[in-house]
């Protein structure tokens, strides 16, 4: 259980920074802050996933819920509009936790309300409850419904009808004629309103640069009384008051069932583990994993990076298989996709390390399970054809060069991690030989000898064994910095690019490191150690480089040009640890201050998760995305594999 007290709860400005998350399973979720403003486009009560595990819409943005005991009125909300903050029922707040949902206590002059909000796994719905331990007679609870019927990336405006009909007693329903969502209750009275509230403002799209001001259709108004729980279930389904209890008890199991596979040694290594699940999701007949909420979709690098921690780490290797066989469905001239767009069904393919990081993720789960067979049923002959793809040339002028290294790019293009653009402009191009991708093409290459020699293929394990020994030979010869004693960042023919970045961690972590030489793996760690570590992983540009950025702030155009000069980003802790581990085996010991930084983080952003990217300056405060998939994942990778819990090396 994570626990907010009242010294932050009751804070405005601490409450209103902390964010809280619940998915269902199926690409939709709930989220908001502490102090129940809300602060992002993306904060709702429903945001509901109609194509699985995208098309989604936010539906139910909140509930406006006011409390009357005693004779006396207590508001329970608190929303920003246009120079002020009102209601203010964050005063209230006696402590938010999860336990495991989102709980929020309010000390009503002496008397004790709980309000809940969970989401079921995989439906549309979202149950919220209200109730007093020590129920005060009189006590009457009012909430009004606040909607929004709008794709989760923009916002509403007063400007479009809905329909709003009660077709029974215990349940209403909003329209806007092409969506439709139910209100289950047990209120003992209602009644129509069909009123506009106007002008919420959101504080952090107004620091992005975004739009920020939003109006609201408020339909109806729900009176019930506080002698037992109240109840509202909100969904695109027939989902029923009556069931909450039966629902939430199914959902608590769920969650304790994720717990107990995953054997946690600590609260820090649980929190992480339902941190895990909230990731994975449904696509088709199998399974993904969205990078990030709340605005990013299902990626394909961050899904291969991310699927080790996720599920082998947590003891479900039967969702890692699942994850690997949905993309192989979607390779396409050897490649799987960067990412599923949130409108459309053709996924794009602009990224050269996704399809690397595919051959890392299959050896992570053949290596935890003992199971070779996920490479039955055409997948080996994918894999064939991946290999060939890149040795002869596919997108984005992704080739082996005759010096058996990966060259890729081109005029604006972005096609590594460091993907950063706006409109045309691209950031970190990085084209040409970049040096985490012939860690990661050598590595693949190394993966794919081993699963060719395991089906007796001598002709493709030869071709994989020998391309590999050319790229690391050439690679050690060019890549090598000796001015600065670790590695370049991109070769292009006779232009070698010294930035200390993060990338060259890579060619000392990964299990078939391309680095051939101790010594040298020992430089490149202490010098990525001394420039670039710090408590929520890795710069990502040294500090004394002056494209150096130590503040991931503004409007678009500066964010972006800063996303990857200078941010921390947390998943990098796992690669670097990895390589640290391997090169100074006597300091391991060290590994658990350096994840220290994260258990505190815990309670700092987002309420549970790990957020995408921190400023790169102290006090390195969180930015992005509240809860990233792979920064969860790494933590929790090499969480457990350093402290001797992982049966492998996922």
């Amino acid at each position: 259980m994570l626990k907010i007290g009242r010294d932050k709860a009751g804070d405005f400005d601490a409450a209103s920074s902390m964010e809280w998350l619940e998915t269902n399973g199926i690409g939709g979720f709930a989220s908001g802050t502490v102090a129940g403003v809300h602060t992002r486009r993306y904060h709702g009560l429903l945001t509901a996933a109609l194509a699985p595990p995208l098309g989604r819409v936010l539906l139910l943005s909140k509930y406006e819920d006011s409390v009357t005991v005693g004779g006396r009125r207590f508001d329970l909300s608190a929303n920003r509009y246009p120079g002020t903050v009102h209601p203010k029922g964050h005063l209230h707040l006696e402590s938010f936790r999860l336990d495991p949902f989102p709980t929020w206590v309010y000390d009503l002059d002496g008397v004790r309300l709980e309000h809940t909000v969970f989401m079921p796994h995989g439906e549309n719905s979202v149950v919220c409850t209200w109730r007093m331990p020590d129920a005060a007679g009189d006590a009457v609870l009012e909430i009004r419904p606040l909607v929004a019927f709008r794709d989760y990336h923009h916002l509403r405006s007063a400007d479009s009808p809905f329909s709003t009909a009660f077709d029974a007693a215990e349940s209403a329903v909003v329209s806007d004629g092409a969506r439709r969502l139910r209100f289950s209750h047990n209120a003992s009275s209602s009644a129509l309103t069909g009123e506009w509230y106007r002008h919420f403002e959101y504080d952090l799209e107004a620091e992005r640069g975004f739009d920020f001001r939003e109006d609201l259709f408020q339909p109806f108004v729900l009176r019930f009384p506080l002698d037992g729980s109240a109840v509202v279930v909100a969904s695109t389904d027939t989902a029923d008051w009556k069931d909450a209890a039966l629902l939430a008890a199914a959902e608590k199991e769920r969650r304790a069932s994720l717990v107990e596979a995953a054997r946690p040694s600590d609260g820090f290594e649980e929190a992480l583990t339902l941190a895990a699940d909230q990731f994975l999701v449904k696509r088709g007949g199998g399974t993904t994993v969205i990078a990030g909420y709340p605005w990013f979709s299902d990626w394909g690098r961050d899904t291969m990076i991310a699927l080790p921690g996720l599920t082998l780490s947590t003891g479900r290797p039967e969702l890692a298989r699942s994850i690997l066989v949905e993309f192989s469905r979607h390779i396409s001239e050897g490649m799987i996709p960067n990412r599923f767009p949130d409108e459309g069904e053709t996924p794009d393919y602009n990224t050269v390390d996704a399809s690397l990081w595919y051959f890392e993720a299959l050896q992570a789960y053949v290596d935890c399970t003992d199971d070779p067979t996920v490479l039955d049923d055409g997948l080996y002959e994918k894999l064939c054809d991946m290999v060939s793809h890149h040795l002869r040339g596919t997108r984005h002028g992704i080739q082996v060069d005759t010096d058996g290294l990966l060259h890729a790019g081109g005029q604006g293009t972005q096609l590594t991690w460091m993907d950063a653009k706006h409109g045309d402009e691209v950031f970190t191009p990085r084209c040409g030989k970049p040096v985490e991708i012939q860690a990661l093409w050598y590595n693949a290459l190394m993966v794919m000898e081993r699963f060719a020699s395991m089906r007796d293929d001598a002709k493709t394990a030869e071709l994989c064994r020998t391309t590999a020994a050319l790229a690391k030979r050439t690679f050690n010869s060019v890549f090598w910095n000796s001015e600065d004693g670790c590695l370049y960042d991109v070769v292009d023919g006779n232009v070698r690019d010294p930035s200390v970045r993060p990338n060259q961690i890579f060619a000392v972590a990964l299990r078939h490191a391309i680095v051939d030489d101790s010594a040298r793996a020992r430089g490149i760690v202490r010098r990525v150690e001394r420039d670039l570590l710090t408590p929520f992983g890795l710069r990502s540009l040294a500090p004394d480089d002056p494209r150096y950025r130590g503040v991931y702030a503004g409007p678009p155009r500066d964010r972006d040009s800063s996303y990857h000069q200078g941010p921390v980003w947390g998943w990098l802790i796992g690669p670097f640890i990895d390589a640290f581990v391997r090169t100074f085996p006597e300091r391991r010991h060290e590994v658990s201050g350096m994840l220290s930084g994260f258990r505190e983080h815990l309670t700092a952003a987002g309420v549970g998760q790990i957020s995408e990217i921190f400023d790169g300056n102290p006090p390195h405060t969180p930015r992005g995305c509240p809860a990233q998939a792979w920064s969860v994942a790494e933590v929790l990778r090499v969480l457990k594999r350093y402290k001797g819990h992982s049966r492998s090396r996922p």
